[in-house]
């Protein structure tokens, strides 16, 4: 027997504004003693904790600056620049490896102006 999932809705988070959201979940099961936190939970806001660099509204900011920018069309990009924050033209063209196009060295530079505004 084979049991299908099937993706309802889809929807990108910063790790900002992921670490909001399980600081809520910690709290709520902090309040509650009979709830424990469970190990796959715990290392999420361990990880969160560690690698958020913005605040929530900062990253939602930066994101959409980068959406606003020619250069960058997808989202699921922008969201990963606003994650990593690269600083240079090799850590931002990581970024881009896996992509289908390559970017100009001033198109990286526009980027990396955008980026150093919250880093």
């Amino acid at each position: 027997m084979t049991i299908f999932k099937e993706t309802l809705d889809e929807e990108f988070l910063t790790t900002a504004e992921t670490k909001e959201l399980l600081a809520d979940v910690e709290a709520e099961r902090a309040a509650d003693e009979d709830r424990e936190l469970r190990f796959e939970l715990a290392r999420a806001i361990e990880h969160v904790d560690r690698f958020a660099v913005l605040e929530p509204e900062e990253s939602r900011e930066l994101v959409s600056e980068l959406l606003a920018l020619d250069v960058v069309e997808d989202e699921s990009v922008a969201y990963k620049i606003a994650d990593l924050l690269p600083r240079t033209r090799t850590e931002l063209r990581a970024v881009f490896a896996q992509e289908r196009y390559a970017l100009s060295g001033d198109e990286l530079d526009e980027i990396l102006n955008v980026v150093a505004k919250y880093a």
